[in-house]
């Protein structure tokens, strides 16, 4: 993950070797090298993600503009947008957080995220083939369920016990659940029983943008003045609310409430197709974001950097396109 650009680009070794340095362990080695395992606890998932997106696009603004990079020029994009941590590369990108302020509180995001998960069980699930309402129905019913259920015995002992909420609205149809074990396992058979076409258990360590994930988002709280947010230079837009923020206090209060609260990337999308996006640039490992974009918003012409060869493949269609400023 990532050992290609790092071998590649001097922006991109920059940006690991920042980061290792700002974490106080080399992130970098777990990345290029594993354990695979490893790589995929959260506390190291978080960071490693955040790191290798914009480590590419350091790559991609230095691939443009040799002389004259920065994390916004010259490709400078009217709005950027992150789903769940990706939102953090996302603030980096508009110039509200800088790098190693953002990979200290991923990291910390990470920590906090992992132990909610350790103190109450609880997992997500994909629900496919299912419209919004009537999911939001079976939350509500399975939460009414189990803490019914739970009262009966003595009740909730933590925040999330017995509640189970929709947390990704990823694209029409594609919608994630997250919530406390008992609550998620009924929800789960209630979708089944009133039509989703699949419900997939995700391997996921806890429920994630759910509940359960408050007092995380109270800790997290703690760790957000330390980072330096500053007004974002490029508008970003909210996971919470699917509007622009560029003020650093609507950012501040934003990402303590976003590990406990729905993605909203359905709606982020669409209010940047309305307010006239045509392109779409996914920077990061993998390419869910595209395939999800391509679903929202037919007919938009979406790109995707996810490794070097594919850099240097946009880096051209990018110029092409006349994207890019004084080069």
């Amino acid at each position: 993950m990532g050992a290609d650009i790092y071998a590649q680009s001097p922006a991109a070794r920059r940006v690991f070797d920042s980061v290792d340095e700002a974490l106080g362990f080399p992130l970098s080695t777990l990345c290029f090298q594993g354990p695979e395992e490893t790589l995929r606890e959260t506390i190291n998932t978080q960071p490693a993600i955040v790191t290798d997106s914009l480590a590419l696009l350091a790559a991609l603004q230095e691939r443009l503009s040799p002389e004259n990079s920065s994390w916004t020029y010259p490709l400078t994009p009217a709005f950027t947008a992150g789903h769940s941590v990706g939102e953090y590369a996302a603030l980096v990108a508009s110039g509200a957080l800088d790098l190693t302020g953002a990979a200290r509180l991923v990291r910390e995001r990470g920590r906090l995220m992992h132990h909610e998960g350790t103190v109450c069980p609880s997992g997500m699930a994909a629900v496919i083939g299912m419209d919004e309402a009537p999911l939001q129905e079976v939350c509500q019913q399975a939460t009414d369920e189990t803490l019914a259920a739970l009262e009966a015995t003595g009740g909730a002992r933590h925040p999330g016990d017995g509640r189970v909420i929709v947390a990704n609205y990823n694209a029409p149809g594609q919608i994630v659940i997250s919530g406390e074990q008992r609550a998620l396992a009924r929800a789960m058979e209630l979708a089944k029983a009133r039509g989703a076409k699949r419900v997939i258990p995700l391997a996921v360590s806890a429920a994630f943008h759910s509940p359960v994930m408050q007092p995380a988002a109270e800790g997290l709280a703690q760790a957000i003045p330390a980072a330096g947010v500053r007004d974002a230079a490029i508008p970003i837009i909210s996971n919470i609310t699917a509007t622009p923020l560029t003020a650093a206090a609507d950012i501040e209060r934003e990402l303590p409430q976003q590990i406990a609260s729905s993605v909203q990337w359905v709606r982020s999308v669409e209010y940047m197709a309305q307010a006239g996006v045509t392109t779409f640039i996914e920077i990061g490992p993998g390419q869910a974001l595209t395939g999800m974009v391509k679903r929202i918003v037919k007919g938009a012409t979406t790109l995707n950097i996810g490794n070097a060869a594919e850099l240097e493949k946009v880096a051209g269609l990018v110029r092409e396109m006349g994207l890019v400023r004084g080069v």
